[in-house]
């Protein structure tokens, strides 16, 4: 195939405890860490592994949001990624948005193969793949923890609540990658340095998908209640008086 496209998302990194603001608008980001998301660099990772196999021939990643998010795109190309498209928005999307706009690269772009992670670590959603692979009218794959590309179609092994099961599926396609697909490569600073001249193009969201089109925004924000302190009971009828205690029973 000739391109890959890659979804890289900017996250408060993963060693950083989450804290919402005070006026429960969203989760602090000043002076915060932040990061590419890690089932999005698993993503970038087999990718470049793909394109290391000589199964494709130029790796784009791509970013929505803040121009900040340039900071984790040049972490992508320091990784090997080709070339890098920041989708420059001062609003936070919703994954269905986000697949709005990934679709409209997609027509430009014209790759065979979306690779996604499977969430994003900031909102769980677990939503975009699919809902790309819904617009883009193509066939998807979720969780993979193996990837295989033989010519026209790819053999993915995902992770389900039984075990393991492997479908076949036609190029393009969207896959989007599990925590045991693979593990990414450390970036050395030489990579870092060539990955400054690399190509890095800015497009506005309004470029690709108007304002108008209908979104689904978050309300508010609120930080998950303490969790209690603990209880010893001596025995089962005592286990079973605190539970009704409690409205449990």
């Amino acid at each position: 195939m000739e391109k890959i496209l890659v979804g890289l998302k900017r996250v408060v990194d993963y060693n950083v405890r989450v804290r919402v603001r005070p006026d429960n608008s969203g989760v602090e980001t000043d002076g915060v860490k932040m990061s590419i998301n890690p089932f999005d660099e698993i993503a970038l990772e087999e990718a470049l592994r793909i394109k290391e196999r000589g199964q494709a021939q130029e790796i784009i990643v791509v970013s929505i949001g803040a121009p900040e998010a340039q900071q984790q795109l040049r972490t992508g190309l320091a990784m090997g990624a080709d070339r890098a498209i920041l989708v420059e928005t001062a609003e936070a999307v919703s994954p269905l948005m986000t697949a709005k706009l990934f679709l409209a690269l997609i027509q430009r772009e014209k790759p065979g193969l979306v690779i996604l992670g499977k969430q994003g670590i900031d909102h769980d959603n677990n939503q975009t793949g699919q809902m790309l692979s819904a617009l883009w009218d193509r066939p998807q794959a979720t969780f993979a923890s193996k990837l295989e590309i033989n010519g026209e179609t790819a053999r993915v092994t995902r992770e389900v609540d039984a075990g393991l099961e492997v479908n076949e599926i036609d190029l393009p396609a969207v896959v989007t990658a599990d925590l045991r697909l693979n593990e990414p490569r450390y970036v050395k600073l030489p990579d870092i340095m060539k990955a400054k001249n690399k190509p890095l193009d800015v497009i506005t969201r309004d470029e690709l998908v108007t304002a108008a089109t209908a979104d689904i925004q978050p309300v508010t924000y609120e930080a998950p209640t303490e969790r209690e302190k603990g209880v010893m009971v001596e025995d089962v009828a005592g286990l079973v008086t605190a539970l009704k205690d409690k409205g449990l029973l």
